[in-house]
């Protein structure tokens, strides 16, 4: 048999997730959620397939000083029913940190992604957070696709 022609597909249960932190301080709103999107997906693994859910878990931290486009005219509307009492239109920038950063990462992925994999992300508005002991990775997001520190801390794929 030719070694070369095997390919490594990871199965549904095959579980090695690892855990990501990132610090939101200064960081611009749509530079962020990219990462959070890749790193949610698991698009940096060596062994990423588009069928097989590999994704991360992610760790925000300082949620509520992330940087958004005060002049932007950027609007949600919620609970669009009968016009007049029923429509709430708010600006982006006065909405909740959580919320906002929560809306930009969902619009990043599929509609069957939405769900289960917006259950791995977390959000925290101050330094601390609940998850210390899952040993989280330090993700400096303004290197994150010029350097490679993520792959080589991630665990190889088994033989």
């Amino acid at each position: 048999m030719n070694s070369l022609n095997k390919t490594f597909l990871p199965t549904q249960s095959y579980k090695n997730r690892n855990w990501f932190i990132i610090d939101c301080k200064d960081q611009k709103l749509g530079r962020i959620a990219t990462v959070i999107a890749t790193l949610l997906k698991g698009k940096v693994k060596p062994y990423y397939f588009p069928s097989i859910d590999t994704g991360d878990y992610v760790i925000l931290i300082n949620a509520e000083s992330i940087l958004i486009n005060e002049n932007a005219t950027h609007h949600i509307v919620n609970k669009p029913g009968r016009p007049g009492s029923a429509l709430k239109i708010r600006n982006v920038s006065d909405c909740l940190p959580k919320f906002t950063i929560e809306r930009a990462v969902k619009g990043m992925l599929t509609q069957s992604e939405k769900k289960r994999v917006m259950r791995r992300l977390r959000i925290f508005n101050g330094e601390n957070h609940t998850h210390v002991a899952q040993n989280p990775i330090k993700v400096d997001v303004s290197n994150f696709y010029k350097d490679s520190t993520i792959h080589a801390k991630m665990v190889e794929v088994p033989n």
